[in-house]
């Protein structure tokens, strides 16, 4: 979901060919374990003041939407109303009609929020610089992405030296007049000469994949159709490629607007495609029609011998690895479009029971990241000789999480490890695991990172809160290695001495400590006075840990903001156990964690109640729901994106199925009552009713969804948006609600990836002001 992925296991990363790897992002400044006071001065609190200031002069009219009182399901003997199903279908007229309504209300409110010009210029202005990717090799040459500031997509480019002149190999920025036409994965061929390109439309997860030559960049005839929640990988003699995709539409269905439907995905298939031939003569290599939730992606290994074959059920963090000996096939791979026989896989690992991920392997001996046995994770090998005897090369850390690996210069491995939500990189011994080198690098982020096991040097990238990107180079083969500056990224008017960077952890409900990032102007008073923008996601073992923000330093510069990142249970920035210990059955310790986190905020004097946002994306747009449906008082504004907010029919729309390894499903029982509990749109009620000691109404909120999006549909957002103004709105002649609630929805978008910058700087603008006007921020020039 919003880290854009976790939510489809078998999604590979995006413009990261192998043996690049774009980590999850990180950073952190300064770690403390308990309050310094030397940090912020600080003064006693006022006397907090429940719920968001009244921030527009007269209530809103909001659009009537019909309710079906008719539908209603039974779960085990449960009776639960679904009166906004109608809001399902996104191709009837009814619900264009409901969305148009919504657009213009939403419109209405954002034309009275004045700081949404200034937003929309500061955020352009400071977006408008170079940005790079780390340059990967393929062949004798160089490849790596640029945006030069405003450009809708950023571009690929290629040089045939380090130093060499840089020439624009594919512009996505061509392919579309409104830029939302994105690159959504590539692949170059081991000799550099094709590059293998899928594009997506309006944020889709659908993708068209394409081929272009390098030299003389002609776009080939080949076309793959219906590609989702797939890589690509090339055979070692430059033939063709793997790749995965879901069967055809109906025929019915073929006029569909691909990525507005919501049908589940299902029957994923894994195929081998020759170049120059057409996609109806590609090679099925593997499917399983037994197992339709199954999700299959392909790896060829670095001798270029084996095809790995990774299979997921779900997003829980647990897969399949099979493998094919495709050198010792006696015609070839060509020869199976002829027998139509799947590939001859061997099954090395045939049980869900934990995560493998190859790193290297010396022709049968390979060795693996996993985390069997080791929440934490460690490297283990094995001889396909010896499928049964595991040896264990760098044992599970204590503390540490071992985030990746990667084989590099012979029979070394770069480990990245996150320790306390920051990184920590080591150079180790592929064959014993034993320490080399630890690679200095300062408190912060290493998200993406380029090297090969046949090349001594590596490239790292680096950021923080308050580093815009530095990529490094570093050459393995000197007795002692050091990072080198080889591009740094430049925000212009940006002083990193104006901001300080603070680690605290936080207590939970239970006695859990939460880490939790705080970035603020240097010397502000803790007097609970400053608006506060609180971030947080919690789930499918993703690590929200911190990135360079343009929108956040112009919040926290121009209305004075603390903006705070909350390292919830339920991600895995501590491991597996971190990870489990928010999901299925205990995911109330997500919400739990991320209240104890603004109560926090509030208790030590950075905000109050009616100053504070939440915002969530995702799984995260989950977590703001819930939040401000359990505790109303706490919060001034909700910004909540693209959120699963029905939690019993989730299951039923596109990968929506993929997600009941951290949820659970309302089709069992004992999970239906855990969702019942805490599912967003049934849980809306109204606060005033519920404790008349303490008047209070929910927060001004905005739901986001794009009408692309097909990983969390915006049914999500459409239902729990009607519901929200029912209950707490419509249904009452006067009601007590008077902080706003919107729905912003995009056209042409989807779930995130391949936002166009523009669209991207509208949404800050519209949002921050948003949250501006609720909370009564003023601007500061």
């Amino acid at each position: 979901m919003f880290s854009y992925a976790r939510h489809a296991q078998a999604i590979f990363l995006a413009f990261i060919p192998r043996n690049t790897r774009r980590l999850s992002k990180t950073c952190g400044i300064k770690q403390c374990s308990s309050f310094e006071a030397s940090t912020f001065s600080r003064s006693l609190s006022p006397k907090p003041i429940m719920g968001s200031l009244p921030a527009l002069d007269e209530p809103l009219q909001y659009p009537l939407a019909r309710r079906d009182e008719s539908v209603i399901d039974d779960y085990h003997g449960v009776l639960v109303s679904d009166p906004y199903r109608w809001l399902e279908d996104p191709d009837a007229d009814e619900v264009k009609d409901f969305i148009e309504k919504q657009v213009k209300l939403t419109e209405s409110v954002l034309s009275k929020c004045d700081t949404r010009e200034k937003l929309h210029e500061k955020v352009t202005t400071l977006f408008d610089h170079p940005r790079y990717t780390t340059p990967f090799k393929r062949g004798n040459k160089y490849f790596y992405f640029h945006n030069t500031g405003l450009q809708a997509q950023n571009v690929l480019y290629v040089q045939e030296s380090l130093d060499g002149e840089a020439e624009i190999l594919l512009d996505p920025n061509g392919l579309s007049e409104d830029g939302t036409v994105s690159l959504n994965t590539c692949a170059v061929s081991e000799d550099g000469i094709y590059l293998a390109y899928g594009l997506s439309s309006s944020g889709s997860d659908w993708v068209t994949i394409k081929v272009l030559r390098v030299d003389n960049k002609i776009v080939e005839s080949d076309t793959l159709l219906w590609v989702k929640f797939s890589g690509i990988s090339w055979t070692h003699d430059n033939k063709g490629f793997f790749y995965s995709r879901y069967p055809a539409p109906n025929r019915e269905e073929e006029g569909i607007d691909a990525g507005t439907e919501t049908n589940a995905n299902l029957n994923h298939e894994l195929y081998y495609h020759l170049l120059g031939t057409d996609q109806a003569e590609d090679i099925l290599c593997w499917r399983d029609p037994e197992n339709p939730k199954y999700m299959f992606g392909a790896e060829v290994t670095d001798d270029g011998k084996y095809i790995l074959l990774y299979i997921d059920e779900s997003c829980e963090v647990v897969n399949k690895v099979y493998y094919c000996n495709i050198s010792t096939l006696p015609k070839g791979l060509e020869s199976f479009r002829e027998t139509n026989n799947l590939l001859p896989f061997v099954k090395l690992i045939d049980k869900f029971e934990a995560r493998y991920h190859a790193i290297a392997n010396d022709d049968t001996e390979f060795t693996f990241l996993t985390n069997k046995d080791s929440p934490k994770y460690k490297l283990v090998r094995v001889d396909l000789n010896e499928p049964t005897a595991w040896t264990e090369i760098l044992k599970e850390s204590d503390k540490d999480v071992l985030e990746s690996a990667i084989a590099v210069n012979g029979n070394q491995v770069l480990v990245s490890y996150l320790r306390d939500v920051k990184y920590v990189l080591q150079i180790r011994d592929l064959k014993t695991g034993s320490l080399l080198h630890t690679v200095p690098i300062d408190i912060g982020s290493v998200d993406e990172i380029s090297a090969r096991r046949e090349e001594s040097t590596v490239f790292i990238r680096f950021t923080s809160f308050l580093t815009p990107g530095i990529i490094y180079q570093c050459n393995l083969e000197t007795k002692f290695p050091e990072l080198k500056v080889f591009r740094e990224i430049v925000v212009p008017k940006f002083d990193r001495t104006e901001f300080n960077v603070n680690q605290v952890f936080v207590t939970s409900k239970d006695g859990t400590k939460i880490p939790m990032f705080i970035v603020a102007k240097k010397n502000i008073s803790l007097d609970g006075s400053h608006p506060c923008l609180l971030y947080g996601y919690g789930g499918f073992n993703v690590n929200l840990t911190p990135s360079f923000s343009v929108s956040r330093i112009v919040l926290t510069r121009h209305l004075g903001a603390v903006f705070c990142v909350a390292n919830i249970r339920g991600g895995g920035e501590y491991g597996e156990e971190w990870h489990k210990a928010g999901s299925l059955a205990k995911k109330q310790n997500c919400f739990d964690d991320f209240i104890s986190a603004a109560e926090y905020l509030v208790s030590f004097g950075y905000t109050q109640p009616s100053k504070l946002c939440i915002e969530g994306g995702s799984n995260g747009g989950l977590l703001v729901a819930a939040c401000i449906n359990q505790r109303p008082d706490l919060f001034g504004c909700a910004l909540a994106h693209v959120g699963v907010m029905d939690m019993l029919r989730f299951h039923k729309f596109t990968i929506g199925h993929a997600w009941t390894s951290d949820y659970g499903c309302s089709d069992k029982e004992e999970e239906f009552h855990w969702l019942i509990k805490y599912s967003p749109l049934h849980n809306v009620r109204r606060p005033w009713e519920l404790s008349a000691d303490k008047p209070s109404q929910y927060p001004s909120t905005m739901l986001l969804t794009a009408d692309h999006d097909d990983r969390v549909v915006p049914l999500h957002t459409l239902k729990l948006l009607s519901t929200m103004q029912y209950v707490l709105c419509t249904s009452l002649e006067k009601s007590p609600q008077t902080n706003p609630i919107i729905g912003r929805i995009e056209c042409k978008a989807g779930h995130g990836a391949g936002r166009p910058t523009q669209k991207m700087i509208d949404e800050v603008a519209d949002r921050y002001s948003f949250m501006a006007k609720m909370l009564g921020a003023s601007w500061i020039d």
